[in-house]
């Protein structure tokens, strides 16, 4: 019987990014430099002899386990609230440490995808993902591309643990380019603040076009719906963390209140740290397609970068 999940949210992960595998790849790599021939042999030798020590979390973990714990408020006979798909480019030999660490976790992960050595990119569309979190470049770039599902590379884990309240899970996102296209980021790239602001004011009635991470956030707003309390009291706490200040906001909130998008909390700060926001948000994960803002976002919170296409303008304003 095929299932619907048109309403259910479906995280696509990364083994790499769910689980802490630096220690088998590192072993991988040193291999291959020097014995490229043997360096798969090496790899699942090591992982074999490795498969029933759980592996340690990775920096997707805590995003993970609390978007799971929401299916706690699934009705009877509906579909699951949010499902979570492991997509690695281990054998399905290798792979079994993967599965045996998700058992000794006791997370409800029941579908997977493993692919020896071969782009899980190609089968995010087949698996329904609505968001891809990964620590392949290579990978999150052929998403984006293809336009399949939002996408991001998720940084090195951060070095401050944030105390999230329990039984919440807080997703915060840059705006432009990622949320909202890039055409109003070109604007200042290319015309300068100036331009940037007397644009965004003469169009604050003109909703932004779709950025890469809009079909995502409109997939959490119906999440939110089909939890069973008002989505002022929801357990997903949404964020816009943007360097955007007056006159610019007022086009983001028409934006989002066009497309039927509850927030609860937005910062638009004019060019002040964001890290430090992010912080006292205590942010699951943290959306931005800036280096200058994830290199000190990614100390304080899980956060993930968000490439642009190929073909973007943006490549030459980086």
């Amino acid at each position: 019987m095929s299932l619907n999940f048109n309403n259910t949210l479906v995280i696509g992960i990364s083994a790499t990014a769910l689980f802490d595998l630096s220690d088998s790849d590192a072993l991988f790599k040193k291999e291959y430099k020097h014995n490229p021939d043997t360096a798969i042999a090496t790899y699942r030798k090591y992982m074999l002899e490795n498969e029933h020590t759980p592996l340690k979390e990775g920096i997707g973990y805590p995003l993970v386990k609390a978007l799971l714990s929401l299916n706690r408020y699934q009705q009877e006979n509906e579909t699951p609230l949010v499902e979570v798909v492991i997509m690695s480019r281990n054998s399905p030999d290798t792979g079994l440490r993967v599965l045996n660490t998700i058992r000794s976790f006791g997370l409800d992960i029941t579908r997977s995808a493993f692919t020896a050595g071969e782009s899980s990119a190609d089968y995010l569309e087949a698996f329904n993902v609505n968001l891809f979190l990964t620590t392949d470049e290579d990978d999150a770039q052929k998403v984006i591309d293809n336009g399949v599902c939002a996408s991001a590379i998720l940084c090195t884990p951060p070095k401050y643990k944030c105390d999230i309240p329990e039984g919440q899970v807080r997703i915060a996102f840059d705006g432009d380019a990622v949320l909202f296209d890039e055409s109003s980021e070109l604007v200042y790239k290319e015309k300068g603040m100036d331009a940037f602001h007397k644009n965004e004011d003469s169009e604050q009635d003109t909703p932004m076009k779709e950025g890469p991470f809009a079909s995502f956030l409109k997939q959490l707003a119906k999440l939110q719906e089909r939890l069973p309390m008002k989505v002022e009291y929801s357990p997903v706490r949404i964020a816009i963390v943007t360097a955007r200040n007056s006159p610019s906001e007022m086009r983001v909130i028409k934006t989002l209140r066009h497309w039927g998008v509850y927030v609860d909390e937005a910062f638009f700060l004019g060019g002040i740290e964001k890290s430090k926001i992010l912080k006292a948000f205590k942010a699951h994960i943290f959306f931005d397609d800036q280096d200058m803002h994830l290199k000190r976002s990614s100390l304080v919170v899980p956060s993930g970068k968000v490439l642009y296409p190929s073909n973007s303008k943006m490549h030459k304003h980086k």
